[in-house]
């Protein structure tokens, strides 16, 4: 089983390339999907959550309100690390679930994990191979505003939020080139797959 770590700023393209990278044959962990179970209604992530910040982040019908809780944490750093300190080992013990089944279904497969905070978390160094997807803050802010509804001043909090372009590019076993269409970093996705199919074949005829 290949362990394959992806992450990228917030809209950098990361999602582009976790899609492509599924529809080649990988299994993805997406850990956004996972943050969002951790906290999922009746479950005691979200109890947590409501205790560290109040009632006032619960939607009407119980389940977590999402802007609400992003108005507090990406204004504040302290108030984002409480939240990580909640949700974080909830979602690594999802993941290695996930995994385990992965690799239950097959001892060859591409398993990727599409970390969006993976320096931060510090998970780097537990990757066969690091995939970083990289676009400068400007134009991530940009997209944020156009796509994403958000005004320029939530959308520099959330870029503000995350590491720096120089933590992600120092982990970096592989940078992609979010910056251009979609169609071109797919392109580079497919390049990607490639190699990575290649070095599979290789350690197979190594154990042979």
């Amino acid at each position: 089983m290949q362990r394959i770590g992806l992450t990228g700023g917030i809209a950098a393209g990361k999602s582009v390339v976790a899609s492509h990278l599924a529809e080649l044959g990988a299994v993805v962990i997406d850990y956004d999907e996972l943050a969002r179970a951790a906290v999922r209604p009746g479950s005691v992530g979200l109890e947590e959550v409501v205790e560290a910040f109040g009632p006032e982040v619960l939607a009407a019908d119980g389940s977590l309100d999402r802007p609400a809780l992003a108005q507090v944490v990406f204004a504040d750093p302290d108030a984002l690390a409480r939240l990580n300190a909640v949700v974080h080992p909830e979602v690594r013990r999802l993941a290695a679930e996930r995994e385990a089944a992965a690799a239950a279904g097959a001892a060859g497969a591409v398993v990727v994990h599409d970390v969006p905070l993976l320096v931060e978390s510090g998970l780097a160094d537990s990757f066969h191979l690091r995939v970083v997807v990289q676009a400068p803050p400007g134009i991530r802010i940009r997209r944020l505003v156009a796509e994403r509804g958000l005004t320029e001043d939530e959308a520099r909090q959330r870029v503000d939020a995350q590491a720096g372009e120089d933590q992600r590019l120092a982990v970096a076993d592989v940078v992609l080139d979010g910056t251009g269409s979609v169609e071109a970093l797919r392109a580079q996705v497919d390049e990607l797959w490639g190699r990575i199919q290649e070095e599979r074949v290789a350690e197979v005829d190594a154990g042979a």
